[in-house]
């Protein structure tokens, strides 16, 4: 039998696997009524799985114990909620015992490296990490595969070829969509700004290089790079001192949601949307409004419950002695105005489907 675990370090969030799929269908539907295609599972497919994972089998065979840590646990951001809950279902689906902590903001990665350490002792069959930074998550990310224990990075990289995989999006793809976009209405006086997230971590610097390289020759056009810490509120300040500094500002990329809808909050404020053209990454629900109110250009979408899911399915095949390569994209799609009610995006804005 495995040892009891030790109790999660204090002052850490940990997530349990019933939280994450209990409201998404409730509030998807009350936010857009009949005007929204709901994407739900097939809950009687759940509820088996939910059984099985809850001690409903024979119990014979001792589970998989995989403990993931992304960068936070918020249960108002939807790319954290969607990546989590596809960690939850893959775990759900193959009787897999799941332990998810994370600290309180993703720019603390001191404590994320504590966590790390935390959970190395507590000689888990896999971790799953979403490194708070770039470089200083690496040393901790190495002590776990100096315990011969599978390492899975998931969205996010460290600077060093350490994990068994990496499963994320293409993050220079997914700023270069953003990019070309813009790169069709600069002019000779325009005024371009990025948003970032946190400072440092790999997406905000691949997601810069692919924004970079989609403007091309117009990145000279980029007046100023700043970064919110992943915080609405921040961000909707930086893009009000943006605004006041730069009074010709006319094209904004936000590089996730936080900075994307902090932004565009600002621009709505201001009435500038017919003015400053503002593009985002991610699919909250209020971006998803925003985008049809016209206040985002576009927004360049990812899968983070793909992400999540296929994070966990990597493990059962290593734990198998399957290869699995060492990165996998879980690709991106650019989502406008007008394709945003085409089937086919409805099931990439909402992995749930309603019958």
């Amino acid at each position: 039998m495995r040892e009891q675990m030790d109790e999660t370090p204090k002052g850490y969030a940990e997530h349990s696997m019933e939280k994450g799929l209990k409201n998404s269908i409730k509030k998807y539907r009350n936010t857009h009524g009949k005007k929204m295609i709901v994407w739900t599972f097939a809950m009687a497919a759940v509820i088996a799985a939910g059984i099985f994972f809850l001690g409903g089998g024979s119990g014979e065979k001792e589970k998989v114990h995989i403990i993931f840590i992304p960068k936070v646990i918020d249960e108002d951001n939807d790319f954290w909620k969607l990546l989590i809950e596809g960690t939850q279902m893959a775990a759900a689906e193959n009787q897999v015992e799941l332990t998810i902590v994370a600290t309180e903001t993703e720019d603390d990665y001191k404590g994320q490296n504590e966590l790390i350490q935390w959970a190395v002792a507590q000689k888990p069959d896999a971790i799953l990490l979403t490194p708070c930074s770039y470089t200083e998550t690496t040393l901790y990310a190495k002590k776990v595969k100096e315990q011969g224990i599978p390492l899975i990075l998931v969205d996010s990289a460290v600077n060093e070829d350490v994990a068994d995989t990496v499963i994320t999006t293409d993050n220079v793809k997914l700023g270069e969509v953003e990019g070309n976009y813009m790169k069709q209405y600069v002019t000779e006086d325009s005024q371009i700004a990025i948003i970032g997230h946190v400072e440092g971590s790999s997406t905000a610097i691949e997601r810069e290089q692919g924004v970079r390289m989609g403007l091309g020759e117009y990145q000279d056009r980029i007046v100023d790079v700043v970064f919110c810490d992943s915080d609405y509120d921040k961000a909707y300040h930086l893009m009000m001192g943006l605004i006041e500094k730069y009074p010709g500002i006319d094209l904004v990329a936000g590089l996730n949601e936080y900075s994307a809808v902090g932004a565009a909050r600002a621009i709505k404020e201001k009435k500038l949307q017919d003015r400053i053209r503002v593009v985002g990454i991610d699919s909250s629900l209020e971006e998803i409004q925003l985008l049809e109110e016209g206040i985002f250009e576009i927004i360049v979408i990812q899968n983070p419950f793909k992400m999540g899911y296929l994070g966990v399915e990597a493990v059962l095949k290593i734990l198998s002695g399957e290869k699995v390569p060492q990165y996998i994209d879980s690709g991106c799609e650019l989502i406008s105005n007008d394709s945003v009610y085409t089937e086919e995006n409805q099931k990439l804005l909402f992995p749930f489907k309603e019958e």
